[in-house]
């Protein structure tokens, strides 16, 4: 009977894929022990990912004279397709947006490119910090460990759809849970009593692994508030008095309303419907009654989606919770070929969508409260494919919000060199802060305890320390 049981649950979590119909469908853990503390603020967490896998080493330009020729000559043939010999180009050095100086990389500098320049600002600002060479890892390794093929090398390296699951749930493609939702998991447990469980995590995503708890299932919002069923919107609730009965007939037949099936999984799924249905009334709602944030957000996909996030993030306390996730996306990033026409206007739809929704979190004094960072696939080969790079392993991130130590590197910046200690061939370097750890400071910083973060992120113990990303983690 018990395993009965978890095949039902096992299905009913698939519903949950097709929002649009059946919305989120919460499921209760098994004997889970909860020990965060109780949340008393609101704080949530954006993770905005790179699909196909950004060029971290075009993201972070070396900019000192020495450095950024070498970085030219070894990529002479993409920074002939940047035309960067042109001063006004955007891979010039003199075109570029330099960062302060860090006494670690004794005489490198850093710069970011034109198409960056309001994360520049927010650099500057001290809001927003970089962190380098960050990527999947088992435990520490060393280029020795790889080239004798250890087993903790990560499994699948380069390989889009593993590395993209390894980066949300700790292991390849087939892992069920993502440290997203295992952490909104913890805050459900913990608190309880304050309710919003249903909209704890949100994407504007098909992709749900990172969101994906035993307990929590992620709602999908649309870019403009709840799913829709098409077929209500051709009975509008302000029409006449028979389309107004016939939306409500349709209605109660599309949330199955007093149904009774004989068969369970048949029940559970009229029940989910059901659920969705005034999950989705209920979202909607909530977004009235906020209305619109009076930031100007670009018209592009990440832009929308953002917007979609401000907008859930101000109807907080009418949705009745404390502590969210979200995950976005933005893709194009397998950049094999064309990459100095492809990477500058992704960079430019990233710089504008991120600080609008900077502007919107200020505007609702929640700057503190909420933090965004980035996560992708893998980077990129620091050797190049004629005028595009190939799959690589470690890359740079970037973490924004108010609450952030900004305006500096976290962790490292190898040499932009081939064959060194860090590079196991192409310019694929290895990792030197994990994902574990990046993904502990965060969870940390938004309340969990060591036990959770643990629990959460399985590899974690395998590494000393967790990478400073906060001004305060008390």
């Amino acid at each position: 009977m018990k395993h009965l049981d978890l095949n039902r649950r096992r299905v009913l979590r698939q519903l949950a894929i097709g929002a649009s119909l059946t919305g989120p469908v919460l499921l209760s853990s098994f004997g889970r022990s909860a020990l965060a503390a109780e949340a008393s603020d609101y704080r949530a967490l954006v993770c905005l990912f790179f699909f196909g896998g950004m060029d971290a080493f075009d993201t972070v330009l070396p900019y000192d004279s020495d450095s950024y020729a070498r970085f030219a000559q070894l990529r002479a043939r993409l920074f002939q397709q940047y035309d960067a010999a042109n001063p006004a180009a955007s891979r010039a050095r003199t075109a570029l947006l330099p960062l302060a100086p860090d006494t670690r990389f004794g005489s490198r500098r850093f710069a970011l490119p034109a198409q960056l320049a309001g994360l520049k600002t927010l650099y500057d600002e001290g809001r927003l910090a970089i962190v380098g060479n960050l990527g999947p890892l088992l435990a520490p390794l060393t280029r020795a460990d790889v080239e004798a093929d250890s087993p903790l090398v990560p499994a699948r390296l380069f390989s889009h759809n593993d590395q993209q699951s390894t980066w949300m749930a700790s292991g390849p493609e087939g892992t069920r849970l993502g440290w997203g939702g295992r952490f909104a998991d913890s805050w459900l447990d913990a608190n309880a009593a304050l309710g919003g469980g249903a909209f704890t995590a949100l994407t504007t995503q098909a992709t749900r692994l990172f969101l994906s708890g035993e307990r929590v299932v992620p709602y999908t919002t649309g870019l403009n508030g709840a799913p829709r069923y098409r077929l209500l919107d051709g009975f509008p609730s302000t029409g006449s008095p028979t389309q107004a009965a016939q939306r409500a007939r349709l209605r109660a037949h599309l949330g199955a309303a007093s149904v009774a099936l004989p068969q369970a999984l048949a029940q559970d799924y009229a029940d989910a419907l059901a659920r969705a249905q005034a999950t989705n009334e209920r979202f909607d709602e909530a977004l009235q009654d906020v209305g619109e944030n009076e930031t100007a957000f670009p018209t592009s996909r990440l832009g929308r989606q953002l917007r979609a996030v401000a907008r859930a993030i101000s109807a907080r306390e009418a949705l009745g919770t404390q502590r969210q996730v979200f995950f976005v996306g933005i893709g194009g990033f397998d950049t094999h070929a064309s990459q100095a026409r492809t990477l500058p206007a992704l960079h430019t739809e990233i710089d504008g969508a991120t600080t609008a929704f900077q502007s919107a979190m200020d505007s609702l004094s929640l700057s503190r409260a909420v933090t965004l960072f980035t996560a992708s696939d893998f980077g990129r080969t620091l050797s190049i494919n004629d005028d595009g790079t190939d799959h690589g392993w470690a890359g740079h991130h970037l973490v924004v919000g108010g609450d952030v130590a900004g305006g500096r590197i976290v962790g490292d910046l190898p040499p932009y060199e081939l064959d060194h200690p860090s590079d196991v061939g192409r310019g694929r370097f290895i990792p030197t802060t994990s994902v574990e750890q990046y993904a502990g400071s965060l969870g940390r910083w938004m309340g969990l305890t060591a036990e959770e973060l643990n629990r959460a992120l399985p590899n974690l113990r395998q590494f000393d320390g967790l990478p400073s990303l906060f001004a305060d983690t008390s």
